[in-house]
């Protein structure tokens, strides 16, 4: 029976039934299997919901959805095209920067493209870029964030792999200001293999959106500075954060009023992390389950029969995080198979920084690869093309984000340089 039950549970996933149920079905139905207690689970839940780096989690996403509603992504888009629209470049450059900005603090690549898609598809447009590029651009840019500080997807990596969130945030501003460099050098070649005419720097002009955006620009060195400068903890930066941007809305800019968003605001942040805390809540208990079954003992002596070297190891990972990339979301991933990866990683003396890093940039890559890619999908209802148009148009920005994950995965300075 339970073959026959974990195919049956199998096929619910992909016909689109909650995550989490199916999860929490795998964990009883392993616990059922292993002869252990389901008590298991919930001793597990407690564990991560009163842990204090937990908080935050929905106070960095209620910034987030303040700074999306709040004008944000205007104001900086208005910032970084007249102050660097003038490079090589040019706009390009400026979505990748503000694209990398926005994902930092809202944590999904969807809602940044939803955010500032809309707004600099055209711009990219009438500045004479094909459409081609302009589509993977935007698609592969949503997620560039993921490696910044506060990055949600590095604090969650940080709690399930027990390692320190200050260092993560350090490990990923190498490879992550890599990863724009690479594709900035990119976008300078198409835009001067198209003719594309930049956009004139005008003093005035880079001045006045510099006044405009001040507060907004102000706020990721703030956080830097305050959490590695020993100032403030992850949690009180976070509860800093989202009062701040809420002031600056409220008083500064005045875009948002509390008396008639204040509701929608809460609820749009609640239902966000409140997604994400079922999913964490559920997978965290069935993945500290199959560890206390041996899985990941059973699976290090399967792989050492074929593997004898850190070298093949690496190649493997990385093939199986691609392949994971592509058919889980990048917190599932996080919360179902770094607990398995972290032994075999140890056994092969890789550190587990530097696994984090190479696991956050093949998820990173894996949103915009079929066939569950959710860039792809969000784009599609954006730009209203197809699937298979958006996947063309961002192989040339996979390939580059391939070589970047050699790079970083084969030189694990680029993550370790602090250490």
């Amino acid at each position: 029976m339970m073959p026959l039950v974990s195919i049956l549970l199998i096929l619910i996933a992909l016909i689109g039934a909650p995550l989490f149920t199916v999860l929490a079905s795998g964990a009883l139905l392993a616990s059922y299997a292993e002869d252990i207690s389901p008590d298991i689970l919930i001793i597990e839940m407690n564990r991560l919901a009163s842990s204090p780096n937990m908080i935050a989690l929905p106070l960095f996403i209620l910034a987030g959805v303040i700074m999306a509603h709040g004008g944000a992504p205007k104001r900086l888009v208005a910032f970084y095209r007249a102050n660097f629209g003038f490079l090589p470049g040019g706009i390009a450059v400026v979505t990748l920067i503000s694209c990398a900005f926005f994902t930092m603090f809202s944590g999904a690549s969807g809602v940044t493209i939803l955010a500032l898609g809309g707004l600099l598809y055209p711009i990219l447009k009438n500045e004479g870029y094909p459409q081609n590029f302009n589509l993977g651009l935007l698609t592969t840019s949503g997620s560039l964030g993921l490696l910044f500080p506060p990055s949600l997807a590095i604090i969650i990596y940080s709690i399930v792999a027990n390692v320190s969130i200050e260092e993560m945030f350090i490990a990923g501003l190498l490879p992550g200001l890599l990863l724009i460099i690479m594709l900035s050098m990119y976008s300078a070649w198409i835009g001067r293999k198209h003719a594309v005419t930049h956009h004139k720097f005008v003093f005035s002009e880079a001045a006045s959106t510099c006044k405009g955006s001040l507060f907004d620009l102000f706020l990721p060195v703030g956080i830097v500075l305050g959490i590695f400068g020993g100032f403030v903890s992850l949690t009180e930066a976070a509860a800093v954060t989202a009062a701040y941007v809420l002031f600056v809305d409220t008083v500064i800019y005045k875009t948002i009023s509390i008396k008639k968003q204040g509701l929608h605001l809460l609820t749009e942040a609640c239902v966000l992390f409140g997604s994400l805390i079922i999913i964490l809540l559920i997978a965290l208990g069935l993945t500290n389950l199959l560890i206390d079954a041996q899985l990941p003992m059973k699976l290090l002596a399967f792989i050492e029969q074929f593997v004898d070297s850190k070298i093949q190891f690496l190649i493997l990972l990385n093939i199986f995080l691609l392949l994971v990339g592509a058919i889980m979301d990048i917190f599932s991933a996080l919360l179902v198979v770094v607990p398995l990866l972290l032994p075999l990683a140890l056994r092969y003396d890789i550190h587990p920084i530097h696994l984090g890093i190479i696991f956050l940039a093949n998820l990173e890559i894996g949103y915009s690869t079929p066939p569950i890619g959710i860039n792809l999908f969000i784009a599609s209802q954006r730009f209203k093309k197809s699937i298979i148009t958006l996947f063309r148009a961002t192989i040339p920005f996979l390939l580059i984000m391939l070589a970047w994950l050699l790079a970083i995965t084969y030189l694990p300075e680029l993550s370790l340089w602090h250490l």
